[in-house]
């Protein structure tokens, strides 16, 4: 059943995104050229509607059981009309915000999903009491529009998506949470299919409409898959989205540090800097999903590790993610405190 789900809902997407792209321009959810954007021409843009479409397609074969279900489709129809409002009238980022706290606030007063507490790696335990629901409307509303934001190039956030996923999926089968699988498999498959119409040069762009869609569901697999266990596997899904998490704070940092608002839009998110320093819009793209797929395997190796391991491997990862951010560029230009430091010494 689940064969012929991930087959159908792959079919589907490649069949129905030419008419949600003759759709979007029929009702003018057009991605216009501007200052802060990478595309030159005008292109229809919600074609997450496609994605989501077939999503619930495949949805309805594999006949998922979970308490979660209708708590969740109904907190997924807000931000799905909310994205949808967004592609047509362009909202307001407080209209945006809204909606996906009224989304995220259905998951965890109905879907009874929340951030409760974390098991210590040496013995005891974390207990959040009422900043367990703080916690979660901020990991939500985060990771969704951490998506949101990454979707700057062709073929970006749906390409990070899948991998996000795909890595889920694999992590979901290794701790045996099969409503995981089932959610992040089809997903995954939509996305991909969406690719041949959304990667360089992209006929059509998911738009808000799938960028909030993707964010919102990987945040709740997420949530789904990791709450309440240990910190170390509480990481995992930190690492799966690293691109997109960091790529958002150091976006906040760089405002903040500059005295702008931090909704105010710019291009020096990382895949505007990587162009900047000479790569094109296909190689921007394809090394950061190479970084994806690095930091995917990376999280399915760390949540097999010894606690020391892990440990390590964090350590590690954040000092790369550190250098990184700092040789582009990412917090600001002149944000440099370890490559400072090690010049300082010599």
């Amino acid at each position: 059943m689940m064969i012929t789900a991930l087959i159908i809902t792959f079919i589907s997407v490649l069949f129905l995104t030419p008419f949600v792209k003759k759709l979007a321009m029929h009702i003018g959810a057009i991605d216009r050229p501007n200052i802060r954007k990478v595309n030159t021409i005008n292109v229809p843009r919600m074609g997450g509607l496609a994605i989501i479409i077939s999503f619930f397609i495949g949805l309805v074969i594999a006949q998922p059981q979970s308490e979660h279900l209708i708590p969740l489709i109904i907190a997924a129809s807000i931000i799905i009309l909310t994205g949808i409002l967004d592609d047509i009238y362009d909202i307001t980022a407080k209209a945006k915000l809204a909606g996906q706290l009224s989304a995220a606030m259905i998951i965890i007063i109905f879907g009874d999903m929340q951030i409760d507490f974390v098991n210590l790696p040496f013995g005891g335990q974390v207990s959040f009491g009422y900043l367990s629901i703080p916690l979660t409307l901020l990991w939500i509303v985060g990771i969704t529009n951490a998506i949101n934001l990454v979707d700057g190039l062709d073929g970006l956030a749906a390409g990070i998506s899948a991998i996000a996923l795909i890595t889920l999926s694999v992590m979901a089968a290794i701790m045996g949470n099969t409503f995981v699988i089932v959610f992040a498999s089809l997903l995954a498959v939509s996305c991909l299919g969406f690719l041949f119409y959304n990667f360089y040069p992209a006929k059509i762009f998911m738009g808000d409409t799938g960028s909030l869609f993707l964010g919102f569901m990987i945040s709740i697999l997420a949530l789904d898959g990791f709450k309440n266990v240990t910190m170390i596997s509480l990481i995992i899904p930190i690492i799966i989205l690293a691109i997109p998490i960091f790529d958002t704070i150091f976006a906040i940092v760089r405002r903040v540090r500059l005295q702008q608002s931090i909704t105010a839009p710019d291009k020096s998110h990382l895949h505007h800097t990587l162009m900047d320093i000479g790569f094109s819009h296909l190689q921007a793209v394809l090394l950061i999903y190479a970084g994806a797929a690095t930091l995917g395997m990376a999280a399915i190796v760390f949540s097999q590790a010894t606690i020391w391991g892990a440990f390590l491997i964090g350590a590690l990862l954040l000092l790369f993610i550190e250098l990184l951010v700092e040789l582009l560029g990412l917090a600001g230009k002149n944000y440099r405190p370890i490559i400072s430091l090690v010049r300082g010494k010599r």
